[in-house]
């Protein structure tokens, strides 16, 4: 799995949702278009778990998280940045959204979830914040920010 073959697995994705608002209308639709169960994000999780294994995705480690940002926000992936973190049974740092972020939950563990959600897709709209919290194992979660934007804070 190569960084650049890894680009154009997500650039189907965020080809498909670039400039939609990121909302519980565009949360539905990517579970609806790419579901957990379907070929796009088989194809995703297997390029996630092939990139750790080569050494150049989740090359970070802080607090028990394994983490990376994968792409820059880029024109060709509709100005998204991807983030890739690795997590099992722990909370990571507060942070909110100023544009929001799309999540990909990937669980390794049968029964993990990312802040209470299993495999799919998850949006927080632009303004959120959260502490990211996977329960129940590992899970790898894949995240989209428009812009790249992020803010770390204290709840």
């Amino acid at each position: 799995m190569s960084p650049e073959h890894f680009r154009e697995l997500i650039t189907g994705v965020t080809g498909h949702i670039a400039g939609k608002p990121l909302n519980a209308q565009l949360e539905a639709e990517l579970n609806r278009r790419f579901p957990s169960g379907g070929p796009e994000y088989a194809a995703i999780f297997d390029a996630c778990r092939a990139a750790i294994a080569a050494g150049w995705m989740c090359v970070r480690e802080a607090g028990g998280i394994r983490y990376g940002r994968v792409i820059k926000p880029e024109a060709a992936t509709g100005g998204f940045s991807v983030d890739v973190v690795d997590m099992d049974t722990v909370k990571g740092p507060h942070h909110r959204h100023p544009d929001g972020e799309i999540d990909l939950i990937m669980p390794l563990a049968e029964h993990a979830q990312f802040d209470g959600r299993g495999a799919g897709w998850l949006v927080y709209g632009p303004d959120s914040a959260h502490t990211p919290t996977v329960s129940g194992g590992r899970a790898l979660v894949l995240y989209l920010l428009p812009g790249g934007a992020i803010e770390f804070t204290r709840p």
